[in-house]
């Protein structure tokens, strides 16, 4: 379900995902504060309704259009691109923000993973639940939906004079924290990757996380879905940035914040992650900012 556009004529219009709370419902506020049309998604319709009305009843009604987003669902993101292109007939930001952890997982992993506290006696695996099936929802969501999205709307953003995407992203998907030479190899080779080699890769992950095989390829173990997408979207960055010079496209890791997703654990808040966000959202002058980069506050490698 969709509601009608706002009847301002504002000048820039941006899509968020995953946007009903946490730093995806702040970067909408944010973004709206400075006049931006936002298209607030979710996917579950009354999450999503009851956050864009808080929002509108916050002062920003002109600036808030809500559409529902099953990031799975391919239909459901065609739908949502067509919905932009009749109200808006172009689209300047989108940002990738929904995202999966990909595990059940105790609050104190995030201290032992983030802050390196590992006390005598703690086992992860005890702590930290990995089934498949969240791994496999982790890439449909945090890989494929992204890539999805993205897909679905580059034509809009090409219609725009200043075309931004920033994939929310995470320290845990740097290329340095994989153990295996060949995986970090295979993904850094931007020269002669393709979307398909990263299927593959992908593929093959899953195959070997079904059976708990992490160690001969050398994936990573822990938050091991995680991990592993967040470095594949990281790679999707870099390769649209080679593709379509003319847009500005990267990935931002808005810091160890304190959202459902860690347990509300965290030195900072959501409104902390979202400026960082949304700093790059609205450089200035769009596609004349860096492009195909990695932020967490300053720009750091893959």
């Amino acid at each position: 379900m969709a509601e009608k556009s706002p009847s301002s004529t504002a000048r820039r219009y941006a899509l968020v995902t995953g946007a009903n709370k946490g730093i995806g419902y702040e970067i909408c506020r944010l973004l709206a504060s400075q006049q931006v049309v936002v298209v607030l998604t979710a996917r579950n319709e009354k999450r999503g309704l009851v956050a864009a009305d808080k929002l509108k009843a916050s002062g920003l009604s002109d600036y808030i259009v809500f559409h529902q987003l099953d990031l799975k669902d391919p239909s459901s993101v065609a739908s949502l691109a067509e919905f932009i292109r009749s109200q808006f007939g172009k689209l300047d930001i989108l940002v990738n923000n929904a995202g999966v952890l990909g595990a059940n997982i105790h609050p104190d992993v995030f201290d032992i993973l983030y802050f390196s506290r590992v006390s005598d006696g703690v086992n992860l695996d005890e702590i930290m639940l990995q089934p498949y099936d969240l791994a496999e929802e982790c890439q449909q969501i945090n890989y494929y939906g992204a890539r999805r999205v993205i897909e679905a709307h580059l034509p809009l953003l090409e219609s725009s004079d200043c075309p931004t995407i920033v994939n929310v992203s995470s320290i845990a998907g740097l290329l340095k924290d994989i153990p295996g030479k060949t995986i970090r190899t295979t993904l850094n080779d931007i020269d002669n990757l393709t979307d398909q080699k990263v299927e593959e890769l992908l593929d093959e992950f899953l195959r070997d996380f079904k059976t708990g095989d992490f160690e001969p390829r050398g994936w990573p173990r822990n938050l091991a879905a995680y991990t592993m997408l967040k470095a594949a979207l990281n790679t999707c960055t870099r390769l649209l940035a080679k593709k379509y010079p003319k847009l500005c496209i990267n990935s931002v890791c808005p810091g160890y914040c304190r959202t459902d997703i860690t347990h509300n654990t965290g030195p900072f808040s959501v409104e902390d992650g979202a400026r960082n966000v949304v700093k790059f959202a609205l450089l200035p002058d769009g596609s004349g900012g860096p492009s195909g980069r990695f932020f967490r506050g300053e720009e750091m490698s893959f």
